[in-house]
C-alpha cells in the first residue's frame, strides 16, 4: 500500500501570525491555488482509491481539490485534526508567550492550558494510521490531508518511533510525503515534495 500524505495549502492563520492548532480558518487564495496545482500534479501521478480527511475547514478544503481532481471520496476522520492546543488556539503567538508560557520537563501524560498531552496526541496518531491501515488493499493508494503537527505524529507511529522523541518531519504548504508499506515493511519513498507550488 502507498500513503500519500498532504498538508493543507496556506491559510488565514498564516497571514495573522496566530496559533492555529483547533482554530478553524479557512484556507486563502493563495491556499485554494497551493491546493489546485497539488491535486492537479497528483491526478497526473497516481490513482488515488481514497481520500481521509481532517474535518478542520483548511483540511477539508485541501482535500475537496484532490477530490476534484481524481474523483476519490473524501472520509473526514476526526482523528486526523491538528494538536488540540486549548486557549492557544487563535491567539497571537506574541500574546501566547507572555500569557502562557511554555511548561518544561511536562510529564508525556499531561496537558496545560486545555491542550492534549503528547500521549494522547500519539494515541491519535497511531489510531488513525491503524485504521487506514485496516481500510485498505496492498496495492492501493490512499491520500491523507491533514496538518504539519498531524503528520509529524503519522511520520512518528508509521516509523514506530518512541513517543518521546525529538525527531520533526518538516512539511510546507500542500507538500506531500509518500510511503508504502508491505507485511511489516515500511519505506519514506520522497517527503515533503513541494515542485507543484514553485510558480505560485
Amino acid at each position: 500500500m502507498k500513503l500519500l500524505m498532504i498538508r493543507h495549502g496556506q491559510t488565514e492563520a498564516d497571514l495573522l501570525d496566530v496559533h492555529e492548532g483547533r482554530a478553524d480558518f479557512a484556507l486563502t487564495e493563495k491556499g485554494h491555488l497551493q491546493a489546485a496545482a497539488m491535486a492537479s500534479c497528483v491526478s497526473k501521478k497516481y490513482v488515488i482509491r481514497r481520500i481521509y480527511a481532517s474535518p478542520l475547514k483548511r483540511a477539508m478544503e485541501t482535500a475537496a481539490h484532490l477530490a476534484q481532481a481524481t474523483g476519490a471520496e473524501i472520509i473526514p476522520m476526526e482523528e486526523l485534526m491538528e494538536f488540540q492546543n486549548g486557549l492557544l488556539a487563535g491567539m497571537d503567538r506574541a500574546q501566547a508567550r507572555e500569557k502562557y508560557p511554555r511548561v518544561e520537563n511536562l510529564p508525556l501524560h499531561t496537558g496545560v492550558y486545555g491542550q492534549e498531552s503528547k500521549l494522547e496526541f500519539r494515541f491519535r496518531a497511531e489510531n488513525a494510521l491503524s485504521r487506514i491501515l485496516s481500510e485498505n488493499q496492498e496495492e492501493e493508494i490512499v491520500a491523507v490531508v491533514s496538518h504539519g503537527g498531524m503528520i509529524n505524529q503519522l511520520y512518528r507511529a508509521f516509523l514506530r518511533l518512541p513517543v518521546d522523541c525529538d525527531v520533526h518531519f518538516p512539511t510546507g504548504d500542500t507538500g506531500l510525503h509518500l510511503w508504502a508499506c508491505q507485511a511489516e515493511n515500511r519505506w519514506i519513498l520522497y517527503a515533503n515534495d513541494m515542485s507543484h507550488a514553485d510558480k505560485i
